[in-house]
């Protein structure tokens, strides 16, 4: 029999918030987390904004100088938002207090990218002494992308499977979705699932914008621009946003707070281009219909809620709003939607599970969080984007989808918790 999955703990490493309270009240303010790159020299670069990370002390998030000095971001942000969420969620698997079995804990937290900053770092190494006789011996295990997940695993003595799912943009969306199915076939108990990301480096700003994907503006305030007819490409964004997934049986006994019910997930792939999004929006809106056909969704009954992708690229936004109306019909019109792309950037790897938990926390709240910025509607993205203002809605499901390079699609479902 399957089992219901529900979401007991939330985590989150952000432009615009290192806690999932003031991520949300950020969000929901419209406040744009984007700015001016500050921590490396961008006199040269092409791009000189992104959403960086801010005032981020990993010694606040359970973790002693030596593993610090010792791990790229990436795998800090993500230990970070792991440690928020099993805090809050308060499952523990080791010690006398105990409370799940360490072998049905496990650990899907993936990365687009993985440890991109020490890979730079070290190349420069290698190519000013060839003899590489000054490459750290961590390079290897500090670079790989199944790092954050592993360390996360050792230090929550999760000793059930640990999974580094890598589908660029859709890698954390796909990484709960995996969770989910995982749980709901009786595989474990609790999985701690999300995604991590440190990208926002010069030769990451280089291949991003010589590939013409990145937003050339001016502007941090005014440069993610999803379904405006303005948009000129993505901002780079950073951070990590984990959620831990339980079975409804072991949450309830357990007396767990229970924030959203998992309930559906879809998974397809363009099959296309390497960069571009299929055109017609086909593939894309069959994920959206999967996930919401296993949510049970019903046009006469759900108020609907989607966290869009939308991260401000022409072909995306075009693509995403057809998929849209492939998936829903004439219901897509009636469905509330948005990007917090626009006040993040596009936090890659971190992206799904960062607009996962606004998706919860949407449906938690009954508030829609606007997509800013949204002042010149493109014709072409002609649905309900919550243009600049929160607005208060009675929500009951929720869906927050992604789609990557390489033609990945990605669709999670949320209900709202049961009182």
């Amino acid at each position: 029999m399957d089992k219901r999955v529900v979401v007991t703990g939330l985590g989150v490493i952000s432009p615009v918030g290192n806690d999932v309270e003031t991520f949300w009240k950020n969000l929901k303010d419209g406040v744009c987390g984007i700015d001016y790159i500050t921590d490396f020299e961008t006199s040269n670069l092409p791009v000189k904004i992104a959403g960086k990370i801010k005032d981020f002390d990993p010694l606040q998030y359970g973790m002693d100088k030596p593993f610090a000095r010792k791990q790229d971001l990436f795998t800090q942000y993500g230990m970070a938002a792991a440690w928020q969420a099993m805090k809050d969620s308060g499952l523990k698997a080791d010690g006398e207090d105990a409370n799940i079995d360490s072998f049905r804990l496990g650990t899907y937290v993936g990365s687009g990218i993985g440890g991109f900053s020490i890979q730079y770092r070290e190349t420069e190494k290698m190519i000013e002494d060839p003899s590489g006789q000054w490459v750290s011996p961590l390079f290897i295990p500090t670079m790989i992308s199944n790092m954050a997940s592993g360390q996360i695993a050792i230090k929550f003595q999760a000793n059930g499977p640990c999974i580094d799912v890598v589908t660029a943009c859709a890698t954390s969306t796909n990484s709960i979705g995996e969770a989910y199915r995982a749980i709901k076939h009786g595989y474990a108990d609790a999985i701690i699932a999300g995604g991590c990301e440190n990208a926002t480096i010069p030769l990451g700003i280089a291949g991003f914008a010589n590939a013409k994907a990145l937003s050339r503006s001016e502007n941090p305030k005014y440069a993610s621009l999803p379904f405006n007819g303005n948009r000129g490409g993505f901002v780079m964004g950073d951070g990590a946003a984990v959620l831990i997934l339980e079975e409804y049986e072991h949450a309830k006994n357990r007396g767990a707070k229970i924030y959203a019910e998992i309930c559906g997930y879809g998974n397809t792939c363009d099959a296309h281009h390497a960069t571009a999004p299929r055109p017609d929006g086909v593939t894309q809106a069959r994920c959206i219909s999967d996930a919401l056909k296993e949510a049970g969704f019903d046009e006469k009954k759900d108020n609907l809620y989607i966290n869009a992708h939308g991260t401000g690229t022409h072909l995306n936004d075009a693509a995403e709003t057809k998929a849209y109306k492939v998936a829903l019909g004439d219901f897509a019109y009636k469905a509330h939607i948005s990007s917090i792309k626009s006040m993040t950037g596009h936090m890659f790897g971190a992206a799904g599970a960062a607009e996962a938990i606004a998706t919860i926390l949407a449906l938690r709240e009954g508030i829609v969080p606007p997509t800013i910025n949204l002042d010149v509607p493109d014709p072409e993205c002609d649905l309900d984007y919550t243009p600049n203002k929160a607005v208060k809605a009675d929500l009951t499901l929720g869906i927050s989808d992604s789609f990557g390079f390489g033609g990945h699609d990605a669709c999670i479902a949320f209900r709202k918790a049961e009182a």
